[in-house]
């Protein structure tokens, strides 16, 4: 009995051992524990166009900031806003279109003071390498059989792109061959996969894809100013990430790399 009692006191004082000290062999020690960085999760909700960028920015930002984990939500504008009207979790919107970010304004659901023209861009005929299509010009022809924009209702492009044709006098002409698009990928797809023989997209998106050229670019007076807008959301609890993400946006690090990808950065 004496012997049993014995060795249950040495498993104890075993136990309370290793409790306090078996951690330290792995090189692990509680200051350790308590010097570890909680992870911030910044839900960024952009627009279709910038999802190539974006992504090589956020490597960018986490090589400074590891303790941020950047989320992105991409798609048309106008469902990013429609998804920020009904709650969703978003910390920061980027639109392609300044009128999504005026819906969301008025309605209170920006932080004040947040809002800036982050960048622009060029609205481009697109057409498959293989085909010999010269210019917007050739719309009207036979050889044109679909063309496809984005939906002007939800994708800034699609809007910018009405008011283009509008402009040059073909809206009304090519209505039989417009296919229409949830976002200027899908446009690019389409293109690219040779289902419709022109599109027009932002001058960004055909960089880096092999089978997509520019066959030309609408006037600059055809339609409204490309304009790229940010600006943190209201419900978001992550606001001061969020600030600080929009800074490194907005620098010159940052220019560089939205202008390899064929965008205008608009800094002040």
């Amino acid at each position: 009995m004496k012997k049993n009692r014995l060795l249950l006191i040495a498993a104890l004082i075993g136990m309370l051992i290793c409790t306090g000290g078996c951690g330290a062999q792995n090189g692990e020690t509680s200051s350790d524990k308590n010097t570890e960085q909680p992870v911030i999760e910044l839900n960024v909700s952009a627009a279709a166009s910038l999802t190539d960028a974006a992504k090589e920015l956020s490597q960018l930002y986490n090589q400074e900031h590891p303790e941020v984990k950047i989320v992105y939500n991409f798609a048309s504008s106008g469902t990013l806003q429609k998804q920020i009207e009904e709650g969703a979790p978003a910390d920061i919107f980027i639109s392609a279109g300044k009128k999504q970010m005026d819906v969301l304004q008025e309605a209170g659901l920006l932080v004040d003071n947040t809002r800036r023209d982050l960048l622009g861009n060029e609205l481009v005929l697109i057409v498959n390498k293989e085909n010999e299509i010269n210019g917007f010009e050739d719309l009207n022809s036979d050889i044109i059989e679909k063309i496809s924009i984005g939906t002007p209702e939800t994708v800034p492009a699609g809007k910018y792109a009405q008011e283009a044709l509008v402009s040059m006098g073909l809206w009304e002409t090519i209505q039989p061959k417009l296919v229409m698009a949830k976002d200027v990928r899908q446009v690019l797809t389409y293109v690219d996969s040779r289902n419709v023989d022109v599109g027009l997209v932002y001058r960004s998106d055909v960089t880096g894809v092999e089978n997509v050229k520019i066959a030309a670019a609408a006037p600059t007076d055809s339609h409204s100013p490309i304009v790229y807008p940010l600006a943190i959301v209201a419900a978001s609890q992550q606001q001061e990430a969020g600030m600080d993400f929009i800074a490194f946006l907005t620098s010159d690090i940052a220019a560089e790399v939205f202008t390899q990808y064929g965008f205008l950065t608009l800094q002040e």
